[in-house]
């Protein structure tokens, strides 16, 4: 607790890695999309001291802006991660095994691979293919090592057009993303999750869609790794921060197949690296 306290005494910097949820956002057409309304608004109803109250209704597809996608969302053959039957995982319109109530609350180490900086791009090209030798690139570029307990983060740079709803799907361009054998390197090296600033965590060609998601079902259903979509990773790219303290608590959607999520990435006002010691735990 002393070295948890000294490290904040002596500086942290937060960086936010979660986009703003409002109506109109950029989301998959196989979601439904993120909408609030007022239902209640200072003056409809006056209290005898004068003081009024506003509320709002908020719908959303679990999928939505920065989220989480748990276990129960990719199923192979009729079966959810560990052999689980799709029949037996669900019940009364939610999922008792592998819900968004299973992604546990976590603090551990994050890595940032900018896969579009170690190409020497702000954005990689629509459809491109993110492959091991690109990951191996943007860990050695940023001098650190992917190791087992890990959250990887790979930016892409295709936040950049999150402010275009249309180019930001990309149904007519396909969306850049990892590859199965990128997927496999992360596997190789037991991260914990990963995620990245896309619309779906996979390389999405123009030709295919989300016609077929292998790194879904390699990920979700093969390893049981959860994956982080649509963050916003252009600060903490601007900076060049490569290695932090990550805080990630999705909401607790019981038996949800996804979950919202603001991760924070913590790291030393001073510069990069962990903002605590206790930057591996979780």
């Amino acid at each position: 607790m002393t070295s948890l306290l000294d490290a904040i005494a002596a500086g942290i910097a937060v960086h936010d890695l979660g986009r703003p949820l409002q109506t109109g956002i950029p989301s998959s057409p196989n979601h439904p999309g993120f909408r609030m309304t007022l239902l209640r608004r200072h003056g409809d109803m006056v209290r005898t001291d004068g003081s009024s109250a506003a509320n709002e209704l908020i719908i959303t597809g679990g999928h939505v802006g920065t989220h989480m996608d748990a276990l129960a969302h990719v199923s192979h053959e009729g079966l959810l991660h560990g052999g689980v039957p799709i029949e037996d995982a669900m019940d009364g319109g939610r999922f008792t095994t592998h819900g968004a109530d299973a992604l546990p609350a976590t603090l551990t180490r994050g890595v940032l691979l900018d896969v579009a900086r170690a190409n020497g791009t702000d954005c990689l090209p629509a459809g491109h293919g993110i492959t091991p030798a690109e990951l191996d690139l943007a860990a050695a570029q940023a001098g650190v090592e992917v190791g087992s307990g890990d959250v990887v983060l790979i930016r892409s740079g295709w936040g950049r057009l999150w402010s275009d709803a249309e180019a930001y799907v990309g149904l007519d361009t396909g969306v850049p993303g990892p590859t199965e054998a990128a997927a496999n390197w992360l596997i190789d090296r037991r991260v914990r999750a990963t995620g990245s600033d896309t619309i779906a965590y996979e390389q999405i060609t123009r030709d295919l869609g989300h016609g077929l998601l292998p790194v879904h079902r390699r990920l979700l259903v093969d390893e049981g790794i959860p994956i982080i979509e649509i963050l916003d990773l252009e600060g903490i790219g601007a900076a060049e921060v490569h290695e932090f303290c990550l805080v990630l608590a999705p909401l607790n959607v019981v038996g949800g197949t996804g979950a919202p999520v603001r991760p924070l990435a913590v790291v030393n006002a001073s510069g990069n690296g962990p903002g605590t010691e206790d930057a591996g735990a979780g």
